[in-house]
């Protein structure tokens, strides 16, 4: 069925399955950083920092998801060019928002919605043009 979609259409649908592995890492990342604490980047702390972290299962799981996405990705990237699918991938920070909202229970304010609008709005423009 895959093969009736456009060439287009085709890289969407990776796109979405990208988009699907790398907002998941980042919410497994985020959770993983709540359970392990504040990363510190001065020199005799990073380290001990990078130890707790890389120790975390759901930090491990996180980059991983995120690779995971990134091997999609490139799938999406040598079907469409670049200046097409990049601002399509800004759709993830969206759902970043909505699922940190949901599952990580984060206050999202107004402003942040309004962001949000003006996102969805410019994708929805690079949408409306026509791939080369």
């Amino acid at each position: 069925m895959l093969f009736l979609l456009s060439p287009t259409a085709r890289a969407l649908l990776i796109l979405l399955v990208a988009m699907s592995f790398s907002v998941t890492g980042e919410l497994l990342l985020k959770h993983g950083m709540n359970n392990v604490g504040t990363f510190s980047l001065q020199p005799g702390l990073v380290l001990s920092g990078l130890v707790r972290a890389f120790t975390n299962a759901y930090v491990l799981g996180g980059f991983s998801f995120i690779f995971l996405g990134s091997v999609f990705w490139l799938s999406v990237i040598s079907r469409v060019p670049l200046s097409f699918a990049y601002p399509l991938l800004s759709l993830s920070y969206v759902l970043v928002v909505i699922m940190a909202w949901l599952i990580l229970k984060e206050n999202v304010s107004l402003t942040r919605m309004v962001g949000i609008f003006i996102i969805v709005s410019g994708v929805v423009v690079v949408g409306l043009s026509k791939p080369e």
